[in-house]
């Protein structure tokens, strides 16, 4: 099925800053550009990520996220103030007409004049909350499964506001994000056959393939607590 070309509305990058909570450091604050930015392997010119042991890296080295779920944000009326702005959910690409329901695992994208892959979507973790200064919204982001997704850099190549976002190959068309983000946040151990189809997709993410690997072998799904809970303030 052809899915239309977009434009990039914005393009964001950060450094590392200091959170609301004044404690933890993250790279979540994006801001828009006009520049032209190199991207590598890595990521895109002038963006930072704090923790490289969990976000960054080849992986993770672009995020897409939709503008069209910030309705339904608002709506539930959490931070109207942020979210006026894209890169509210600390993205790099905010576009409009594609979603996970619309994206599938392994697609691969002209990106202005780079060539990226979809290798995963989001696992929210508990700087969301902090970012928005507003409890749970690392668990609503999974409940609502709108995560947006990471992109690995199959060619390097500039990236502008503006360029064209068109996808050039679909590897995995029954895979589209949605079903594997339902997947990896169901705790149902019925969907254990599942589990063991997408721990098999050469396009995934290797630690999105050994959490469901995991799963298979364990016939239970890991503790999420970690990943969402802030952890105890120092006394």
């Amino acid at each position: 099925m052809t899915q239309p070309a977009l434009r990039i509305d914005a393009l964001l990058v950060g450094p590392v800053a200091l959170l609301p909570d004044g404690r933890t450091r993250s790279g979540i604050r994006k801001t828009p550009t006009a520049d032209a930015l190199r991207l590598s392997p890595t990521g895109l010119q002038g963006d930072a990520q704090a923790d490289l042991r969990i976000h960054g890296g080849v992986e993770k080295a672009v995020h897409h996220y939709p503008r069209e779920h910030y309705a339904g944000w608002a709506a539930g009326g959490h931070c109207t103030e942020q979210l006026a702005h894209a890169g509210a959910f600390g993205e790099n690409i905010s576009t409009t007409g594609w979603d996970e329901s619309t994206v599938c695992i392994g697609d691969v994208v002209q990106l202005g004049d780079a060539r990226v892959q979809v290798s995963q979507g989001r696992q929210p973790c508990w700087k969301l909350d902090a970012h928005f200064g507003r409890p749970g919204m690392a668990r609503e982001m999974q409940a609502r499964g709108c995560t947006g997704w990471y992109y690995r850099v199959l060619e390097p190549g500039w990236v502008r506001a503006g360029a064209m976002v068109t996808r050039v190959e679909r590897p995995h068309p029954d895979w589209p994000l949605s079903r594997l983000i339902a997947l990896l946040f169901s705790r149902d151990a019925r969907f254990a056959p599942e589990w063991e189809q997408a721990a098999a997709l050469p396009a995934l993410a290797e630690r999105w393939r050994a959490t469901f690997r995991k799963r298979v072998d364990a016939g239970r799904v890991e503790d999420w607590e970690p990943r969402l809970r802030a952890p105890a303030s120092d006394p």
